[in-house]
């Protein structure tokens, strides 16, 4: 690490530790946050460029490095990743894929943590193509009618704008996809919470547009290029994502290493027995291979290379990894591991649940295989 880089964890991991983590605390750790929560936790990210991290400098943004993104992003609970990350995504899709008057209305607010930022793909019959969409978007005068229902999304509940993908009408018969952005209370829609596994802090919802009017103004330019901004964005979320599962399986480390060195039995401490010492090994392999993975695909992005197989194998094995070495924990701490109180449990809930966001393993295992072979196993 640099020296500029150990100032930037320092100063997340002392915002996370001082606002962050004890506002976490003190709500139901079973149900979504309510919005000014959210807002809270959006200004307190603002304050270490999470909130606008791929802003350049001239727009306003930090226009961090990736990795420095990823550094600072580990250094959060998890539930403030899945807060964050699709809002400061959402920022960032806007300022280079919107308009001007697109970008002046929403960009500095997103930053800033005053309105929330939402992005809606999935669909109940879509989540991995984003080109089987099925929500339209119907020319009416001066706006365009949105019919549909997005599903999973990040934000959904509390968020103040929604950046979607739908099917828009070309006039020749036919249909593009394109990128609009749905403003609550302009655009008023409906949006239901979902319950979840884990990370249920981090508000989850369903989205319904039933005859939503939106101004044509807000049909976002570019539509030719709308898979590849989502694509683009993806990349990097994808092993920040993994180092969401980083920080809860190193937390799980550092409470089992505790644990045995004064945890006893027959006699003398956990941590003299063998097979604790090797599971503890496990544990730390798992993690620091995961953290160095992910760290190796954001610095790819940041070299400019071509990171789609490295940004899909990072995420992957991270969770997976990280979901093994929070299990050995369970497992080192006994009955204790089991309990509501001493927390692994709901780290193992939380872990798991970050399998789905951003690619699932199965097709990130395909377009990691695709990088390899130059064969897309999912698409013609």
């Amino acid at each position: 690490m640099t020296e500029d880089q150990r100032m930037l964890i320092d100063a997340a991991s002392n915002v996370s530790r001082k606002h962050i983590q004890p506002l976490l605390d003190a709500r139901d750790k079973d149900r979504a946050l309510e919005k000014n929560d959210v807002l809270d936790i959006l200004s307190k990210a603002a304050d270490v460029g999470l909130t606008s991290a791929r802003v350049p400098e001239e727009g306003g943004g930090m226009g961090l490095k990736m990795l420095d993104y990823g550094l600072i992003m580990e250094q959060m609970p998890p539930t403030v990743g899945l807060i964050v990350q699709p809002h400061e995504a959402t920022t960032t899709r806007i300022y280079f894929g919107g308009s001007e008057e697109q970008k002046e209305k929403y960009v500095a607010k997103l930053m800033a943590g005053e309105m929330i930022g939402a992005t809606g793909s999935s669909e109940p019959g879509c989540g991995s193509d984003p080109r089987g969409i099925k929500t339209t978007g119907e020319f009416a005068g001066d706006n365009v009618v949105v019919n549909g229902r997005k599903q999973w999304i990040s934000n959904a509940t509390v968020c103040d704008v929604i950046h979607i993908t739908c099917r828009i009408p070309t006039g020749d018969g036919g249909y593009r996809m394109g990128r609009v952005l749905v403003e609550r209370p302009e655009s008023d829609f409906e949006s239901e919470e979902v319950g979840m596994h884990g990370l249920c802090q981090a508000p989850l919802g369903e989205v319904l547009f039933n005859d939503c009017v939106v101004p044509t103004a807000n049909i976002c330019p570019d539509d030719a290029n709308t898979a590849k901004l989502l694509t683009i964005t993806w990349l990097a979320n994808r092993p920040t994502v993994g180092l969401m599962a980083v920080h809860l399986a190193n937390r799980a480390l550092e409470m089992s290493r505790d644990y045995v060195g004064v945890r006893k039995q027959f006699g003398k401490n956990l941590g003299a027995f063998q097979s604790i010492q090797v599971d503890l090994a496990d544990m730390e392999t798992l993690v620091m291979a995961s953290r160095l993975l992910c760290y190796n695909a954001l610095s790819a992005i940041d070299r400019g290379e071509r990171a789609n197989g490295l940004s899909a194998m990072a995420k992957r094995y991270a969770v997976d990894a990280c979901d093994k070495a929070i299990a050995l924990a369970m497992r080192v701490h006994g009955a204790m591991g089991l309990s509501r109180e001493l927390g692994l449990e709901q780290m193992a809930r939380d872990v798991r649940t970050l399998t789905i966001p951003d690619g699932t393993p199965g097709i990130l295992a395909l377009i990691q295989g695709r990088e390899l072979t130059g064969f897309d196993a999912f698409r013609q």
